[in-house]
């Protein structure tokens, strides 16, 4: 029988993770002696949730890769191109939050109820759903012309007028060339990624509004989703119960922003120990409770 690795000896395997989390802790460091204590405070609230919030969608990630079937080497490839678009995206996002909390302070508590929101239905246990059955890939399939299989690596291949998907829109039997399944996976992604920065951007903007600050917490959080994504690959199993951590991180951050309206201001220093600690507590639990099946 083939041993399972350890949790720390994947963690060693994987060690690009640690390297940006000290990069942002550097990072950090260096706004603490520039822009003084409380930006740090508020970068290091902002990448500790924005990291936080992470592991939920990379699972939809990592759901997606197993349903298509792509192969780990193939998932780096989507993984690069897929970041970076997400490095585009959020700062449009940012972009729009800040201006819009900016103009219309209230919508701040619009946003604390949408994280209340999203994080109880972290709670319902649904049964994950194959993303080809999904509206994101329906209607994706519909407006680009798909091949009709993987071709190794490739995003794009020629047309050669029997190698287009014949469920996929009217356009692939024209088209000159077509997008291979990898592409639509890719275009998946960045698609999930979006949905999710509907939570990650007004929980990082109930720490700061400080345009700098969020996006550069962003930018660290994302640089390391890679890394964490192949730490979470092999651990996911054992990080069962990290998402209802993750659901009372959004349902807290929400909290958080709607006690503004009576003027109850919670400091991030106090945010960022709570955090760490449903964060941490969390992933201890999930391996307590993995070691207690196991021995069953």
């Amino acid at each position: 029988m083939k041993k399972h690795s350890s949790t720390k000896e994947i963690l060693l395997q994987h060690k690009g993770l640690f390297i940006w989390i000290f990069l942002a802790f550097l990072f950090c460091l260096g706004i603490f002696f520039i822009e003084g204590s409380q930006k740090a405070v508020d970068f290091a609230a902002g990448y500790i949730i924005e990291l936080s919030l992470s592991v939920d969608n990379l699972f939809v990630f990592l759901m997606i890769f197993i349903s298509f079937g792509i192969s780990e080497h193939a998932q780096h490839k989507v993984l690069n191109y897929g970041i970076a678009g997400t490095i585009v995206l959020r700062f449009l996002f940012i972009f729009l939050g800040i201006s819009l909390v900016t103009k219309f302070e209230w919508i701040l508590w619009v946003f604390g109820a949408v994280l209340i929101i999203s994080g109880a239905k972290m709670f319902r246990n649904e049964d994950e759903k194959d993303p080809r059955d999904g509206l994101m890939y329906k209607i994706v399939s519909k407006f680009m012309p798909v091949s009709d299989g993987f071709y190794g690596e490739k995003f794009v291949v020629k047309n050669t007028g029997d190698n287009y998907d014949r469920n996929s829109s009217k356009l692939s039997e024209k088209a000159k060339y077509l997008f291979t399944p990898l592409c639509v996976v890719m275009v998946l992604i960045i698609f999930s990624d979006v949905i999710f920065a509907i939570d990650s951007v007004p929980a990082v903007l109930s720490m700061t509004t400080d345009m700098f600050i969020v996006y550069t917490s962003n930018l660290f959080a994302v640089m390391g989703l890679r890394q964490l994504f192949f730490v979470l690959e092999h651990l996911h199993e054992r990080f069962e119960y990290v998402k209802y951590g993750v659901g009372i991180i959004l349902i807290f951050t929400g909290v958080k922003m709607l006690l503004d309206i009576f003027d109850i201001h919670v400091h991030n220093i106090v945010s960022i120990g709570v955090i760490v600690a449903l964060l941490a507590g969390s992933i201890v639990f999930s391996i307590v409770k993995t070691k207690n099946k196991e021995a069953e």
